[in-house]
């Protein structure tokens, strides 16, 4: 923090926040490192090892950790000012070119960092050392290794009730996530954020994550994918000519992500009737759009398609990478630059992979999770708050704020649509996935009632989309496209008048069809189209899912196994050019991928 502040500094107060908060993550990296030395003392429970032979590995043991966690702490230190983001696994990309990654410095400072590091190294490992001194002191009358089963016993109790604590330390408390960076990160300064984030973690927590998917998807030379991503004509954003849907140019937005619901379940999408009453109403006077297809199968990928017009990838989720997700563009920052207010409401642990991180480097002014509601309603569902009294939490809100001046976003996931799919709700008792879809519409259904008849209704526009399907009747596989068609739709006071957009799309175009609807730009938005826009003159929809992707288009639909290489489905008839163009959206896809993040800009 001193190396690295920002011009107007760092406030005392400032330091303590970022030490409280990533004590958690603190915790976690020193679980990991006290792992050997639990082993080490588990094992001189029942094995004749004298004081000396412990001393001399443990000795070994934090010569190496010493070294290894001030190299973390000095190069995160160091490197910060020049890429703008904590030390990563990106670092190892450069190791291979040493004499250029130091170029730039000088062989007194390459010295001075050095001795630096053997200082910090040095002095750590006499304090680890000292701290050992109780169980290694030289002693061989009274080796490691107590006498008697009964003490042996007692001292492996508690060492594995230690063991107990460390692991709480390493997992992040008894929570549904487990430990990730989002956890420690609490500001809407991201300076401070990446201060609270212990370097040592987040290198090996990316280098867990280390991939070279730059290898992947690679079906062409550079040359032909260009040309074959230059058909799918990605660049509509420009043209709003053809978009005046909404009354006002900034309205009042409410963006509800609706767990897992399918279009399956509305009756206006070619769905079952009865379960979806409330939403299907919904579709009879707003702006709907028909044909439009979840990016992927999971929620952390459907949320940044949806949040920042990104694509979804089969093997790899961007929300879980800080260092990507950080890089991309996203409605609340487009939408803060003219003045909005954001903010995220959730019922469930925001933490969970990695959202909260996303969530404020998307820049969200307020992120609210579980912890947000009253502990009496933390656990009226199995992953949190009950759909109900999430949406009355949220019109409350919606209220509220549109007595203020100045316009909001406002962002709600819903989650009780959600296996168990436990609902206080009985309805559809005939399929209990199909039961609490029903509650979600029902809940759905009294929320837009209760703004209706609020001088809220008049400027604000509700849009409802899904995160993605569901697998909905149970018979229905990836190879199938439709298990992938869900609701994209906007009512509100704000919608001028209803209409019905047919054409193909993904819930990433949301993004750029919203700006142009409100006439600003969108250009940031490079996988996201404007659908409204006179400019749209390929539709088509792509899905991605663990081990493969399907692409629709007017022509028909094609699902190709990536594993397998074979296609799975071609309907009607069998199209070389809809799986190409499949290929080509994914290898210009993970090419954007690999670049963002690389370098401070």
């Amino acid at each position: 923090m001193l190396l690295n502040a920002p011009p107007e500094g760092v406030a005392f107060a400032d330091v303590l926040g970022v030490l409280w908060h990533g004590l958690p993550l603190d915790l976690a990296t020193a679980g990991y490192f006290m792992i050997v030395p639990l082993l080490l003392l588990l094992l001189g429970c029942w094995l004749r090892m004298g004081r000396k032979t412990l001393r001399v590995i443990l000795s070994i043991y934090f010569a190496l950790t010493s070294l290894l966690i001030v190299l973390g702490l000095c190069a995160d230190s160091v490197l910060y000012g020049f890429w703008d983001f904590k030390l990563d696994a990106t670092v190892l990309n450069y190791l291979d070119s040493p004499k250029e990654a130091l170029a730039s410095v000088s062989t007194g400072f390459v010295v001075g960092a050095l001795l630096i590091v053997l200082l910090l190294a040095g002095l750590l490992f006499f304090l680890l050392r000292w701290s050992a001194k109780p169980l290694t002191k030289a002693d061989e009358q009274h080796p490691a290794t107590p006498d008697g089963v009964g003490k042996r016993a007692l001292q492996t109790l508690l060492l594995v009730l230690a063991g107990g604590v460390i692991f709480l330390f390493m997992r992040g408390g008894v929570g549904k996530s487990t430990m990730n960076i989002g956890r420690v990160y609490y500001s809407d300064n991201q300076f401070l954020n990446h201060a609270a984030v212990n370097p040592v973690f987040n290198f090996f927590y990316s280098l867990s994550k280390l991939k070279d998917f730059s290898k992947e998807y690679r079906f062409f030379d550079d040359a032909e994918t260009d040309a074959l991503f230059a058909e799918l004509q990605m660049n509509t954003v420009a043209d709003t000519s053809s978009n005046q849907v909404l009354r006002s140019d900034r309205p009042n937005i409410v963006l509800v992500l609706l767990e897992g619901f399918s279009a399956q379940f509305i009756e206006a999408l070619g769905g079952e009737k009865e379960v979806a009453p409330c939403i299907n109403a919904l579709f009879q006077e707003g702006v709907c759009f028909d044909n439009c297809y979840a990016n992927s199968f999971r929620t952390d990928r459907g949320t940044v398609s949806i949040l920042s017009g990104y694509p979804a990838f089969p093997s790899l989720s961007v929300m879980k990478m800080p260092q990507k997700s950080r890089c991309l563009p996203s409605l609340a920052s487009a939408l803060g630059r003219v003045g909005y207010r954001s903010s995220f409401l959730y019922g469930g642990d925001i933490n969970f992979t990695n959202m909260k991180s996303y969530l404020l480097s998307s820049k969200y002014d307020d992120v609210m999770g579980d912890s947000y509601f009253p502990a009496s309603v933390r656990k009226t569902h199995a992953w949190g708050v009950q759909d109900h009294i999430v949406l009355d939490t949220l019109a409350r809100q919606i209220i509220r704020q549109s007595q203020q001046s100045s316009p909001f976003f406002i962002t709600c996931l819903t989650l009780s649509s959600h296996e168990p799919w436990e609902v206080p709700y009985h309805r559809v008792d005939s399929n209990p996935k199909a039961n609490s879809m029903a509650y979600t519409d029902s809940c759905v259904g009294a929320f837009v009632n209760t703004l209706r008849n609020t001088p809220a209704w008049d400027n604000l526009l509700l849009v409802f989309v899904a995160d993605h399907g569901v697998t909905y009747p149970e018979n229905i596989t990836e190879a199938n496209p439709a298990k992938h068609h869900i609701p994209l739709l906007w009512v509100g006071g704000a919608v001028k008048e209803p209409i019905h957009v047919n054409a193909l799309c993904n819930q990433s175009d949301l993004a750029s069809s919203l700006l142009a609807a409100m006439h600003l730009p969108a250009d940031e938005f490079r996988f996201s189209r404007n659908v409204l826009g006179s400019g749209y003159v390929y539709p088509f929809a792509i899905h991605s899912y663990a081990g493969g992707v399907a692409f629709v288009d007017s022509t028909g639909a094609t699902v190709y196994d990536l594993g397998g290489g074979k296609v799975l489905t071609d309907t009607p008839t069998p199209s070389d050019t809809r799986l190409r163009r499949a290929k080509a959206y994914l290898q210009g896809a993970i090419a954007d991928f690999m670049s963002l993040g690389t370098m401070k800009q």
